[in-house]
């Protein structure tokens, strides 16, 4: 485990929103636009599951996104991903994509199967200013692509982004330094990750039950991590058998103006964003990369 001295206390509980989005796909929204600045770099989490198909099988058919990055993480189904680009991947169990829309790009998610479970996230990051514009990138990283780390107690953590228990993860930046672990924690024990002061954090539950220095984090509930002065990181002790993901990431401290799948610092580039795909212009570029 990471060696920290003191922990972060949880600052609220947050039990995310019932939501359909793409075609119909059922979600539980739980990074919501209220939560945007107090969780500046993070704009948006999405946590999708489901065994009824019909909850999902239509999917994410082609939508534009312009000045943040998304990650998908997909813990079990398969999903394939199409963009402007001329780029198609497939997205399985335990695998992860991070696109970087930049400037923008045009794709589709769509499930290839048509029943059993599919569950996973999906983060919304921003983009600082000066890269908003910059040239859309994509990367699919299958589940053994993503490293992974396990401590003395027995915790499995897998490293998408930042760093965690001296292993680095799958991608690094360099602006928001994200973290972004998933954790695997036997019934009884702790796990501590190293947080850096001023970044803002969080985690979320998806199996069984955990606790921040006495308070309960259920299933399907997110936890704000304060900003404690001299906190250098969390402990998280597992009820039963546990599972969480835990992000944290520097904040830009910049403005946030959101339209849908559009997210700039002004509603000027907001209105130029939403008159660039009208005009057929968003994604344009990205035919070339």
């Amino acid at each position: 485990m990471d060696n920290i001295a003191q922990t972060r206390t949880v600052e609220r509980i947050i039990r995310g929103q019932a939501v359909m989005d793409g075609a119909g796909v059922k979600i539980n929204r739980v990074l919501t636009q209220p939560l945007q600045r107090r969780l500046d770099p993070f704009l948006m989490l999405d946590n999708f599951g489901s065994e009824q198909a019909n909850d999902y099988i239509a999917g994410f058919p082609d939508h534009p996104h312009r000045g943040f990055e998304t990650v998908t993480y997909m813990l079990t189904g398969r999903m394939r991903h199409r963009d402007s680009a001329g780029n198609e991947g497939l997205l399985a169990s335990g695998g992860v994509q991070w696109m970087t829309a930049g400037r923008g790009v045009i794709h589709s998610e769509m499930p290839e199967q048509a029943e059993g479970l599919m569950e996973g996230f999906q983060l919304w990051l921003n983009l600082p200013a000066k890269d908003k514009m910059q040239q859309p990138w994509y990367k699919d990283f299958e589940a053994g692509e993503i490293p992974v780390a396990k401590t003395e107690n027995g915790a499995t953590v897998r490293i998408i982004a930042g760093e965690s228990q001296g292993v680095k993860g799958a991608v690094q930046r360099e602006v928001t330094e994200p973290l972004y672990i998933d954790v695997e924690l036997p019934a009884g024990e702790a796990f501590s990750q190293a947080i850096r002061a001023g970044h803002n954090a969080f985690i979320y539950t998806y199996r069984g039950e955990v606790s921040v220095d006495g308070k309960a984090v259920p299933a399907q509930s997110m936890a704000i991590l304060a900003n404690n002065a001299g906190a250098d990181g969390v402990t998280i002790k597992a009820g039963p058998d546990s599972r969480f993901i835990l992000l944290s990431g520097k904040p830009l401290n910049e403005p946030i103006v959101q339209y849908g799948p559009f997210v700039m610092n002004s509603q000027a580039e907001i209105f130029q964003a939403v008159e660039d795909f009208r005009a057929g212009r968003l994604g344009e570029e990205a035919h070339a990369v």
